[in-house]
């Protein structure tokens, strides 16, 4: 199942594009709403909050003021720490039941819509990111057509992740300062070009076939390299002996590399399933060379492993190398 971290700031239109994404059949998981049904009246969510904030956070039916409680927490950092220690791991536990619950219906492509991704470091997580993005202005005006004053509309914003995180978080940039079909045309784009290829190649267990999404003009940078060292970091993290090098961008080449080395073959066995779910299979070749059949010699299967990235959109090559190879 690929995973894809939607995110953006306050106004950015999210909404809109996990919306899209929905209707060409995608299972949204839309962190905003979790928050609200895990603190919804008479659940432990809505109880402790209570006991932490007091009846001041709540409306006359009993329910929470959302809009009173916000502005409790964003005067102040200790009293949205307090907030965040109880609501966080109750959002955590049901995400983690909806995820579960799309794996078993069978959910090529989950979107996990996170107004707070790159702030709480989450990024390395998901298969791609998916940032949504507009100018300022469009954003504050939107705020205050939902309400707020154009104070609060920025003082929301500031208390968020600034534009260069989250370019440095994006798989993949959506501007929506323009119409909402220009954004429904661009979602459409990606979600056919990219997405649904991607979901086929991780099906499969298979990586993309080079050449045929990508612009072969397309060279890589930094921040994409950097973004490929996180995640492989994060699939790496339960060997805890794995040796990340920098990811390497060969003049001349589109082809992010990066070589992790193992103590062992146990280890390197350890590593191929996270790496393959995690979005890089197994390839078929080594440096041009068939990989020996299960039945060849011990030394010759094991010397390396090469995993290459199912995205179509950005060839990476993994190495994974016995230490001293």
């Amino acid at each position: 199942m690929l995973t894809v971290g939607l995110t953006g700031g306050i106004g950015s239109g999210k909404s809109a594009v996990s919306s899209v994404l929905a209707s060409l059949g995608a299972t949204v998981v839309d962190a905003d709403r979790i928050a609200r049904e895990v603190v919804a009246a008479r659940t432990p969510g809505h109880a402790a909050v209570v006991d932490a904030f007091g009846q001041g956070v709540l409306r006359d039916d009993g329910s929470l003021d959302r809009p009173a409680l916000a502005e409790v927490v964003f005067a102040d950092d200790a009293a949205r720490s307090r907030l965040d220690a109880i609501v966080h791991p109750l959002i955590g536990a049901r995400t983690r039941e909806l995820v579960e619950e799309a794996k078993r219906k069978g959910t090529q492509i989950l979107v996990h819509d996170v107004p707070l991704l790159v702030e709480a470091g989450l990024a390395p997580g998901y298969h791609l990111v998916v940032v949504v993005d507009a100018p300022v202005g469009v954003r504050v005006a939107r705020l205050v057509q939902r309400g707020l004053s154009e104070e609060q509309a920025r003082a929301r914003m500031a208390a968020q992740a600034d534009e260069a995180s989250r370019r440095a978080a994006a798989d993949v940039w959506l501007d929506n300062g323009g119409t909402r079909e220009q954004l429904a045309a661009e979602v459409h784009a990606m979600h056919e070009d990219r997405l649904v290829p991607y979901a086929r190649n991780l099906a499969d267990r298979r990586p993309a076939l080079r050449g045929r999404v990508q612009d072969p003009l397309r060279r890589v940078g930094p921040a994409e390299a950097a973004r490929l060292h996180a995640r492989i970091s994060h699939l790496c993290a339960g060997v805890p002996a794995a040796r990340i090098g920098a990811a390497a961008l060969p003049a001349g080449f589109d082809v992010i590399r990066l070589e992790v080395q193992v103590p062992g073959g146990e280890a390197a066995e350890a590593l191929a399933e996270p790496l393959t779910t995690g979005g890089f299979p197994r390839a078929d070749e080594v440096d041009g060379r068939a990989i020996p059949p299960e039945g060849a010699a011990p030394a010759a299967r094991r010397r390396q492993r090469l995993h290459s990235s199912a995205d179509p959109a950005r060839p990476a090559d993994v190495h994974v190398r016995l230490l001293g190879s």
